[in-house]
């Protein structure tokens, strides 16, 4: 099955400032093809400039070999009910996927062969739990986030590559403020730190503030920090990502409004203790943030009203696109985004 939308985005100019040298000077654009793929795509995956998973909506999981020109839809078979809101990709033949919902209907799935075959490795069976969204520190070990139960975030943990999973005790947790809760909006929700180093964070929204949690060790013990970013019932932080253990950026707003989000958009530089607000945001919602590499301070940002760029860290945005994209992901300098009616971009920065 080929994707109905591919886009390509490249940049177009560099330019020379008397001040501070060469200055890169991004000028994207998209370009975009036929496919024929209608799942809405809100889980993504790159493993190189070449190779990069997706999943969405009716049971779909696609996959792409040659930097996003062609795609294959790889998904476990009889599962068409299912929303993957997420998937985390080991290398090119293996992944594993996330399914959102309550009760049974988060679940996880793992392929080991580039998607010929597949295998259910959890199924949720508390029907208090709703799962958004994972992570993993390495080919090994990973993290689901649920929605609190019983007054405190739910974490599933894996060892062994997403084989099996277990529970977490909650006594590290700290405790939910009253409709808080996680979005299940692009796979960001939670994310982990690319060192090694067993940093992970997630992001809230729902209650009387946005937050981060922050864990130092895998996800046994957490600690919590309140965010500029504005909350309430459909709004707060919908998308995390970590540069490095210490610099991050946290995006969001409130899907109901789209076109308005102001001070939806932070940044931290030590570790997320501490968040200050964008000093120019996105001001529309955005659903999901990846930075371009560890080399350079860029970030993107994408929602179903645009996509922007920072080259400061996150501190100022700039619109680039008024495309619809719910999800994006980098990896050596490669990104893809991806959103409904089965669009799928691509982007080379070098």
């Amino acid at each position: 099955m080929r994707i109905r939308l591919v886009a390509t985005i490249a940049l177009s100019a560099v330019v020379l400032t008397a001040t501070s040298g060469f200055t890169w000077q991004p000028e994207p654009s998209w370009r975009s093809g036929d496919s024929g793929v209608t799942a809405r795509l809100r889980g993504l995956a790159a493993v190189s400039p070449s190779v990069a998973w997706a999943s969405g909506s009716a049971g779909t999981v696609l996959r792409t070999v040659d930097g996003g020109r062609t795609w294959r839809s790889v998904g476990p078979t009889g599962v068409e009910e299912l929303q993957f809101r997420d998937i985390e990709a080991i290398d090119a033949d293996t992944a594993v996927v996330l399914s959102i919902g309550p009760g049974a209907e988060s679940r996880v799935y793992r392929t080991d062969n580039a998607g010929r075959s597949w295998r259910e490795t959890f199924r949720n069976d508390d029907e208090r739990a709703f799962y958004d969204c994972m992570a993993f520190f390495d080919r090994r070990t990973g993290l689901a986030l649920s929605d609190p139960v019983d007054g405190k975030f739910r974490i599933l943990s894996t060892s062994d590559g997403g084989r099996t999973w277990s529970v977490l005790p909650t006594d590290g947790m700290p405790a939910a403020l009253d409709g808080e809760f996680a979005f299940a909006a692009s796979g960001t929700c939670v994310v982990t730190a690319d060192d090694h180093s067993g940093n992970a964070w997630f992001a809230t929204g729902g209650g009387a503030q946005a937050r981060v949690f922050h864990s130092a060790d895998r996800g046994r013990t957490w600690s919590v920090t309140t965010t500029p970013v504005p909350s309430g019932p459909s709004a707060g932080i919908y998308s995390l990502a970590f540069r490095t253990a210490k610099q991050g950026v946290a995006v969001g707003g409130d899907y109901v409004t789209p076109d308005s989000a102001p001070d939806a958009a932070a940044t931290s530089r030590d570790g997320g203790r501490t968040w200050t607000g964008a000093t120019r945001e996105p001001g529309e919602y955005r659903s999901g943030s990846a930075w371009i590499s560890r080399v350079l301070p860029w970030a993107l940002a994408v929602g179903p009203t645009g996509s922007d760029l920072s080259v400061d860290g996150g501190r100022t945005w700039t619109r680039f696109d008024t495309g619809s994209y719910d999800a994006v992901d980098c990896a050596f300098g490669a990104c893809y985004a991806s959103g409904e009616q089965g669009r799928v971009a691509t982007l080379r920065w070098w």
